[in-house]
Formats: structure tokens, C-alpha cells, sequence
């Protein structure tokens, strides 16, 4: 649970380090490997008003790895912004309900709806749509 409580408000996949350096920072891109795990932070992401980037790789890719450091660099930026990573190959079953024809694939959701989305290595495009949807409207002060 406490694991579930830390990547919700912003923590890495590490519960254990809870010093922050500004120096050293772990990486804020959660890379999940099960998929009851990602259900779990998926489901829990739907209470919460905040955009979730996904990122849908493969290790075999390319462009995948070409955009990785692109999308560390945002999650870095966008602290405001979760950001999750899944390898195509081994959550198939996510991929697909994700319907990810070609990597990497970028979804954006809020409250667990697809709000847009970013096929292929297109860093501006990703980081346009990032700034779009993150802010949300603010009616009260």
C-alpha cells in the first residue's frame, strides 16, 4: 500500500530513499512489469485530477531509446505529471488494451480516459500536448 500511496504523490519505483537531492534525483518515470501492479496504479490514477503519460516501448526499439532521456527530461520538467513506462513485450495484455499498433506510442489520460495521444519519436509534439493537458482549468482560488 505504502508503495501504491508513494508513486501516487509523485514518489519513484523506490519507497526506501526518501531523501530528496536535487543532485541525484531517481528517475519520476515509474516503469511497471506486472500487470496487476499497473492496474493497480492505473485504477488509483483515475481519482485523481492529475495527467498520466505513458510511454508503450520496446528494448529492441530504436526510437524508444532515442526518445528515453527526452521523456526523463519532462518528467523531470512536468512535476505536476506522472509518467509511466510499459515494455510492449512484456505487458502485452496493457498494449493491447491501449490498442499501441507502433512504438513508441505515448497515451495521455486523465481520470483513467485517454485524453490524447503521440505516435512516434516526436519530442515536441509529446511535450505541446503534455503542456496542454496538464493544466487544468481552475474555476476557485
Amino acid at each position: 500500500m505504502g508503495a501504491i500511496l508513494s508513486s501516487l504523490l509523485g514518489g519513484g519505483a523506490s519507497t526506501t530513499d526518501d531523501s530528496s537531492s536535487s543532485s541525484s534525483e531517481p528517475s519520476r518515470v515509474i516503469a511497471f512489469h506486472s500487470s496487476s501492479r499497473w492496474q493497480l496504479h492505473y485504477n488509483a490514477s483515475k481519482e485523481l485530477n492529475k495527467l498520466m503519460v505513458v510511454d508503450f516501448a520496446a528494448s529492441w526499439c530504436g526510437p524508444c531509446k532515442f526518445m528515453e532521456p527526452a521523456v526523463h527530461a519532462m518528467a523531470a520538467k512536468f512535476t505536476d505529471v506522472d509518467f509511466a513506462k510499459i515494455d510492449v513485450d512484456e505487458l502485452s495484455d496493457v498494449a493491447q488494451e491501449f490498442a499501441v499498433q507502433a512504438m513508441p506510442t505515448f497515451v495521455l489520460t486523465k481520470q483513467g480516459k485517454e485524453v490524447d495521444r503521440v505516435v512516434g519519436a516526436k519530442k515536441d509534439e509529446l511535450e505541446k500536448k503534455i503542456q496542454k493537458h496538464r493544466e487544468a482549468p481552475k474555476f476557485a482560488a
